[in-house]
């Protein structure tokens, strides 16, 4: 049977131009199934007083292990809210941010000069909004100098932070903790339950655990390899300035995934 140039034509242009996802994706995640971490979320979401809003700058939407998508799934609807951009509040955000920014009762995690740790707040005046920025450390200090909204907010900051259980990724400095880890850790201290942090950041102990045990390994951060001389290159101007900051302004304690996730880091 001869095929003609019409029928050949007609089976090119039926073909599509994006290959298939034959990978089936979790509804909640939308990761693939094999990866998903939503089994250890907390079942049920965790109920707290306080709120989180995460300011996140539209490039992280990109990184594929973001983690402030576990945090909205940990905790009870509208207990972690997020809004995108590089400027805020901008015409394109809800009113409801607006009021956010406004209230005396919101809180902007920041590491600056001015501001007090967090375990000095008086928790018996809250509930507090906490207000993260979500983005590399340049991106956040962008965003909080074009956002005139943020410096009118009491800032705070972390003082015992630990180390961070973002094992796969290699931080910067010791200390440095996800989105994910910054929030646990601050709903720990205002909402006084210790436990929150443990029981927040399973998803992130997961999805380590799921790429250690396929060929992934452990990271130590790069204040640790300069420290114990195994750092194989020169130190950036970035990073230089950033283990001088964070030794001056915040002691040991860098609270932000933006300052873990700084361009050397990518």
């Amino acid at each position: 049977m001869m095929i003609t140039t019409d029928e050949v034509w007609k089976d090119l242009i039926g073909i599509s131009a994006d290959p298939p996802d034959r990978r089936h994706k979790c509804d909640k995640c939308k990761r693939p199934v094999v990866v998903c971490w939503c089994s250890s979320l907390p079942q049920p979401p965790v109920a707290v007083a306080s709120q989180i809003v995460i300011l996140q700058h539209p490039a992280e939407e990109k990184r594929s292990l973001r983690t402030a998508l576990m945090l909205q799934l940990g905790l009870m609807p509208g207990k972690c809210v997020v809004y995108k951009g590089k400027r805020f509040p901008n015409a394109r955000h809800p009113p409801e941010l607006q009021q956010v920014l406004d209230s005396p009762q919101t809180l902007l995690l920041y590491p600056s000069k001015d501001s007090v740790p967090l375990e000095e707040i008086d928790r018996s005046a809250g509930p507090y909004t906490l207000v993260l920025i979500d983005g590399t450390w340049p991106q956040a200090k962008a965003i909080y100098a074009s956002s005139p909204a943020l410096h009118q907010l009491r800032q705070v900051k972390l003082i015992a932070v630990g180390v961070s259980d973002y094992i796969i990724r290699t931080q910067p400095t010791e200390g440095c903790l996800s989105t994910l880890e910054t929030a646990a850790q601050c709903l720990a201290v205002l909402e006084s339950k210790p436990e929150l942090r443990q029981l927040l950041v399973r998803p992130l102990h997961a999805l380590c655990k799921y790429q250690l045990d396929n060929g992934a390994v452990e990271h130590q951060s790069k204040e640790y390899l300069m420290k114990t001389n195994q750092y194989p290159k020169p130190i950036g101007k970035r990073l230089s300035r950033l283990l001088n900051y964070s030794n001056t302004v915040c002691g040991t304690a860098t609270p932000l995934e933006q300052q873990a996730d700084t361009q050397e880091s990518r």
